[in-house]
């Protein structure tokens, strides 16, 4: 049974720890220059007036996707030991953490209140 909450995580910490390279639909500028990945802010132009902030951004992204990851190892140990309510705990700081992108990356909140939904307990 723990097994399959398992792979979860670790796809959710895979998933998060890539989202600046995979990206999702951000707009910057008047324009709204769509610029989806770190890769792509890179590329712009020096000169550009959007490039400064879209590499801020997917900096951040890729920040904050760390950050989460290293929370999602931690509930993986805690599965792996048993221990559910540490699990929860750093499934929460997860979910937490990613909130500032949450409506594009929507990574960590599905799986929390998937997993509180199994171990409504803990």
């Amino acid at each position: 049974m723990f097994e399959d909450v398992i792979s979860e995580i670790q796809k959710a910490v895979d998933n998060s720890r890539h989202w600046s390279e995979t990206g999702w639909t951000v707009t910057f500028g008047s324009r709204n220059i769509e610029i989806s990945s770190l890769k792509q802010a890179e590329a712009l132009p020096r000169n550009s007036a959007i490039r400064l902030e879209a590499i801020n951004y997917w900096k951040q992204a890729r920040l904050t996707g760390n950050d989460s990851g290293d929370w999602g190892d931690k509930a993986v140990a805690a599965m792996q030991a048993g221990d559910i309510k540490s699990a929860s705990d750093a499934l929460y700081f997860s979910q937490f953490i990613e909130k500032p992108f949450v409506e594009s990356a929507s990574t960590w909140l599905p799986l929390y209140e998937s997993f509180i939904a199994r171990f409504p307990s803990n």
